[in-house]
C-alpha cells in the first residue's frame, strides 16, 4: 500500500507538469490572484482632517476605509452621524492623504474577512479542480452508464459552467446572479469563496492531462468497476501529487497580482483579464484549440512516465494476483531474447464463451500442462493485433503436432466487441483456428496486469511464464523461444523449418496515430468536438495533418458515425496503408490522387484496407460511402 501511495503520488507530481495542463495553468494564474486584487484597496486610507478622523461615537470614519468597504461599515453604524449631513456624499473619500502625525487608519472586520478569503482562494481553486477530477476519472464512467448519459456530458457541463463563471467576472451582475445559489451555504464552507471553489469544480470538468500509468490505472478500475480500499488510496495520492505544482503556480499568480504596484492600481481590469481567459480557455476546449498547442510542445514527461511504467506495483495492487516475477519480465518486454523466470501463469478465468473448441468446452492451463502455450490478448478490430495473428497463425499451424497450443483471450476495446457472433465472424475472417476465449469481464485481462493489444505471455510445460511480449514486432525472438521450450520439453522432437512470415510492423516515427471517429474518443476531428446525435457537416477549406473531416448527413454515436445522405469522410495521412473500420450493408469509394476504388461492404464491422502503398506517403483521401454504414476508426500500417 505505502508503494502504491508513493507511485500515485509521484505519477501526479508528473501529470501536475506535463504539457498537457497547459491549457488551464493562465487561468489557474489569473483566477487565483483577480479576487485578491480587486478586494484590495489601492492605497492606504487613513483620516484626512480632525472631523474625519473620528466621529462622536469614536466611529471609524468612512474615509478611513476604501471605498468598497463604505456601505457596509455605514451598515455597521447604525444610529451613527455620517460626516457631511445624512444625505450628502462624504468628501474627499476617494482621495484620502494621512495627515502629518496621524496614525494609519485599522482596517474593519468585514475588510480582514475578505483578506482572508483572499488568501485562501488559490487553495480552493486547486481542491475544487483536483476533487472533480478524481471523482470524474474514477466514478464518471459507472455514473454515465447507470443513468444513461452520454459520455461527454461532464465536460459540456464544465464548458458551460467555465463560460458563465467568465462572464461573472466580467459583469458583476451576472455573478451576483451566479452566486445566489450558494447564498444559503454557511460562510465557514464553500460559500466563503463559493466562486473559487466553482471555477475549480469546472476546470476539473474539462481538465485533460497526459495520460501517465497511474492515470491509466485509475480509469481502468473505475470502467470496471473494481473501485477498492486500494484504488482510493491510489486516486487520493494521484490527486495531492498533482495538486501541489498547480498549487504552486496559482500562489505564484496570487502573489505577483497581490504585490506588483500595477496590478494593485488595476484592480478591476485584472478581474476583467481573468474573466477573458476562463471564457477564452472554454471556448478553446470547446474548437480543440487546446489540442494544437498540446501537440506543438513536446512531451518532456514521456521519460519520466516510461520510468514510472516500469514499476509494476499499481497493476500488481489493482489486477489482484500479478506476481512480481511477471512484473519483472512485463519491464524487460522487448529488451531481452532469453527465456526469463516469470513466476507461474496467472489462471485463464472469467471467460464468457469460448471458441474454436470441441463443443464450446472451457481450457485451463491445468489441463494443458506438458504443452508450450502462448496466451495471446487481442480484440478483432485491432490493426495491430490482426498483423501479429499472422505469425501467431503461422507458430500454431507449424508446431500444433509438436505440442505447441494457443489461447487467444479476446479482451474487447469497443462496446460491439462483446457480441460473440461479431467475435466469432472476425475470428473466421482471420483464419484464427486456435482456442478463443471471450474475456468481456477483464478477468484474464487483469489476473496477467495486461494493457496493451496485442500482447504474448509464452508458458512452457511446467506451467511458468518464461517471456512476455508486448505491442508489435520481436517475431523472430518469440519463435526462436517456442522452438527452445519445445525442445526442452522433447528432446526428441524434430521440428519443421522455422516460419518466413512478413513482419509489417510499422517502423515511422512520422506514421499517423489510430484514429477514432466516434464521439467519445475522436481526438483528431477537424471540425472542433463531435457532439451525438444527427448533424449535417460540410468540409473545412482546408484539412491539418492527421486530421479528419466530414460532409452529408451523418449521426455520431458514442464509438462511431452512422452514415446518412451525401455522407463524406476526408483524412490527410501519412502510411504505408490505410485501413478502416466499418460495419453494415452497402458500399464505400476511395479516391486517393485522382484514382477511385469502390469497396463492398457487409455484415459485421470488420478491418478494410482502403490504401495500400509500398513505402509511407503523405496525402488526402475522399470516402464516400452509402446509407446505414457504421464507421469506427482509422489505422495505419
Amino acid at each position: 500500500m505505502i508503494a502504491l501511495i508513493v507511485i500515485g503520488f509521484v505519477g501526479g507530481l508528473i501529470t501536475g507538469i506535463s504539457p498537457c495542463v497547459l491549457p488551464v495553468l493562465s487561468v489557474i494564474f489569473f483566477s487565483a490572484g483577480a479576487q485578491a486584487a480587486g478586494n484590495r484597496p489601492s492605497a492606504p486610507t487613513v483620516a484626512t482632517s480632525p472631523t474625519a478622523a473620528t466621529s462622536p461615537t469614536g466611529a471609524v470614519p468612512t474615509a478611513a476605509v476604501g471605498a468598497d468597504d463604505q456601505a457596509l461599515v455605514g451598515a455597521a453604524r447604525t444610529g451613527q452621524r455620517r460626516v457631511g449631513g445624512p444625505d450628502r456624499p462624504v468628501r474627499n473619500a476617494g482621495r484620502a492623504t494621512r495627515r502629518p502625525g496621524a496614525a494609519p487608519a485599522r482596517p474593519t472586520a468585514s475588510a480582514a474577512a475578505r483578506d482572508r478569503r483572499d488568501r485562501r482562494r488559490p487553495y480552493l481553486v486547486v481542491a475544487g479542480l483536483t476533487l472533480s477530477f478524481s471523482l470524474f476519472t474514477l466514478l464518471g464512467a459507472v455514473l454515465l452508464d447507470a443513468l444513461d448519459l452520454p459520455g461527454n456530458v461532464i465536460r459540456w457541463a464544465g464548458l458551460v459552467t467555465l463560460l458563465l463563471l467568465g462572464i461573472g467576472m466580467i459583469v458583476p451582475r451576472v455573478e451576483a446572479v451566479l452566486e445566489k445559489p450558494f447564498a444559503r451555504i454557511p460562510q465557514r464552507g464553500v460559500g466563503a469563496d463559493h466562486g473559487a471553489f466553482v471555477l475549480g469544480l469546472a476546470l476539473g470538468a474539462v481538465y485533460v492531462p497526459c495520460a501517465g500509468p497511474v492515470l491509466a490505472a485509475i480509469t481502468v478500475a473505475g470502467a470496471t468497476g473494481q473501485i477498492g480500499t486500494k484504488t482510493l488510496a491510489l486516486t487520493l495520492a494521484f490527486a495531492v501529487g498533482t495538486a501541489i505544482p498547480l498549487l504552486a503556480f496559482a500562489l505564484a499568480g496570487q502573489g505577483i497580482t497581490g504585490r506588483v504596484r500595477a496590478f494593485r492600481r488595476r484592480q478591476r481590469t485584472v478581474r476583467t483579464v481573468a474573466g477573458v481567459v476562463v471564457i477564452g480557455l472554454a471556448v478553446a476546449l470547446t474548437f480543440n484549440v487546446t489540442d494544437a498547442l498540446q501537440r506543438a510542445v513536446p512531451d518532456y514527461t514521456t521519460s519520466l512516465n516510461n520510468a514510472l511504467n516500469g514499476k509494476k506495483t499499481v497493476s500488481q495492487a489493482l489486477g489482484g494476483s500479478q506476481s512480481p516475477e511477471l512484473m519483472s519480465c512485463s519491464e524487460n518486454a522487448g529488451a531481452t531474447t532469453t527465456l526469463q523466470d516469470c513466476g507461474p501463469a496467472p489462471a485463464i478465468g472469467g471467460i464468457q464463451q469460448w471458441l474454436n473448441t470441441p463443443n464450446g468446452a472451457p481450457l485451463s492451463l491445468a489441463g494443458l500442462r506438458g504443452k508450450v502455450v502462448l496466451v495471446d490478448f487481442w480484440a478483432y478490430s485491432c490493426i495491430n493485433c490482426q498483423r501479429a495473428i499472422k505469425h501467431v497463425n503461422a507458430w500454431y499451424s507449424d508446431y500444433r503436432s509438436d505440442g505447441f497450443e494457443v489461447i487467444g483471450v479476446h479482451t474487447p476495446e469497443y462496446a460491439f466487441e462483446h457480441v460473440p457472433s461479431d467475435v466469432a465472424a472476425g475470428t473466421k475472417r482471420l483464419g484464427i483456428h486456435y482456442p478463443v476465449a471471450l474475456d468481456n469481464r477483464y478477468t484474464t485481462w487483469n489476473n496477467y496486469g495486461n494493457q496493451s493489444w496485442p500482447a504474448d505471455y509464452l508458458i512452457d510445460a511446467t506451467g511458468a511464464v518464461r517471456y512476455v511480449s508486448i505491442g508489435e514486432g520481436a517475431y523472430p525472438t518469440t519463435e526462436a523461444l517456442i522452438r527452445q521450450l519445445l525442445t526442452t520439453a522433447n528432446d526428441k522432437v524434430a521440428l519443421p523449418p522455422a516460419t518466413n512470415t512478413a513482419d509489417l510492423t510499422p517502423t515511422s516515427a512520422d506514421q499517423t496515430p489510430e484514429t477514432y471517429l466516434g464521439a467519445t474518443r475522436a481526438n483528431s476531428f477537424a471540425g472542433g468536438i463531435l457532439t451525438p446525435g444527427p448533424r449535417t457537416f460540410t468540409y473545412p477549406s482546408s484539412l491539418p495533418a492527421d486530421e479528419f473531416a466530414l460532409s452529408g448527413a451523418w449521426t455520431v454515436g458514442a464509438e462511431s458515425l452512422t452514415t446518412g445522405r451525401g455522407a463524406g469522410l476526408r483524412l490527410n495521412y501519412a502510411a504505408d496503408d490505410v485501413y478502416l473500420d466499418v460495419g453494415g450493408t452497402g458500399t464505400m469509394t476511395v479516391t486517393v490522387d485522382g484514382k477511385t476504388t469502390t469497396y463492398r461492404v457487409s455484415g459485421a464491422p470488420d478491418i478494410y484496407t482502403v490504401l495500400s502503398r509500398d513505402t509511407e506517403e503523405r496525402g488526402t483521401m475522399t470516402i464516400s460511402l452509402s446509407p446505414g454504414l457504421n464507421a469506427y476508426s482509422f489505422t495505419f500500417g
